[in-house]
Parts: C-alpha cells; sequence; structure tokens
C-alpha cells in the first residue's frame, strides 16, 4: 500500500513541477515583480484535501527544491520555503474545519499566509523594513490568485476524490 501511495506522492509532485516550469515561461501577468499565479498550489491544496498534511508537505518542499534547481534560482528556495511553510501552517488546521465545498477558502487564507511569510523572508534577508509598503500590493494579488488556485483546487479534488475512491475501494 505505500508503494501506491509514494507514487501517488511522486506523481503529484512531477505535475506541481511541470506546472511551476510552464508557469515560469509565462509572461507575467501584472508587471509587479513577486505577482504571480501560482498555479502549481493548486496540486498542494489538493494533496492536503485528499492525501493529508505529510504527503502534501513532501510534494509541496520537494517542488520548491527541485523548482529553484530546474530554474537555476536557488535564492528562490528561501522565499519559497519562507511562503510556503506559512501557507502550509494556516491550510492545516483550516482542513478540518471546512467542507469539501470550502477548499477555496482554504487557498484564499493560505496565499495570504505565504505572502506574509515571503514578505518575511524579504525584510530579513534584505535588512530593509521599508518593503513592507509593498505588502499590501501583494496581499491584493495573493488573495485573487488564492480564489483562482482555490477554485481549481476544489474543483480537482472533488473529481479526483471519486477517482481515487474508485481506485482504492
Amino acid at each position: 500500500m505505500r508503494t501506491k501511495r509514494l507514487t501517488l506522492d511522486a506523481l503529484l509532485t512531477a505535475v506541481a513541477l511541470t506546472i511551476y516550469v510552464v508557469e515560469l515561461q509565462l509572461p507575467h501577468v501584472v508587471p509587479i515583480p513577486g505577482v504571480k499565479l501560482g498555479l502549481a498550489n493548486i496540486v498542494t491544496v489538493v494533496a492536503m484535501v485528499l492525501l493529508g498534511p505529510a504527503d502534501a508537505a513532501g510534494i509541496l518542499f520537494s517542488r520548491i527544491v527541485l523548482g529553484s534547481l530546474f530554474s537555476g534560482n536557488m535564492m528562490a528556495v528561501l522565499y519559497s520555503v519562507s511562503g510556503g511553510l506559512a501557507c502550509f501552517v494556516t491550510m492545516l488546521p483550516l482542513k478540518k474545519l471546512l467542507t469539501p465545498r470550502q477548499i477555496w477558502v482554504m487557498s484564499v487564507l493560505g496565499a495570504a499566509a505565504h505572502n506574509l511569510g515571503q514578505m518575511a523572508a524579504a525584510v530579513l534577508v534584505t535588512g530593509t523594513p521599508a518593503l513592507i509598503v509593498y505588502l499590501p500590493v501583494l496581499m491584493v494579488s495573493g488573495i485573487a490568485a488564492g480564489l483562482f488556485t482555490g477554485a481549481a483546487a476544489q474543483f480537482a479534488a472533488l473529481r479526483l476524490k471519486k477517482v481515487l475512491d474508485k481506485y482504492h475501494g
């Protein structure tokens, strides 16, 4: 049984990594540094809902490290881990509180936490507290992106649950 789970985690990591690399190639929707959709987070949210925190954490951190290696931007690891960890810690209790029809809420709140984590890392790395003025722009864009990725994750999770139930049942 563990082999099936590991295979599913590896497959989801590959999907998340592919989405991440493809998104890097797309032109920026908004010409503001740091603003992006974060489409690979759809996979993390789906994994959190369907597989649980341990699998979701493994997929998230594997995607962050491998994505940074593939993109050649190792500095991104610090910002991505800071944001990813804040998002993960926020989503953890929400998984138990929210229904399958409220997955989008978990994504929106996770996106906001992600931006706070990244901003904290940026202030610590640069030693420039004035960067905090950029936070409102990041929060608005992050919440909008979280709404989109959350809706996509909710759609995917509800359908994948049926497939996984059939496969395991």
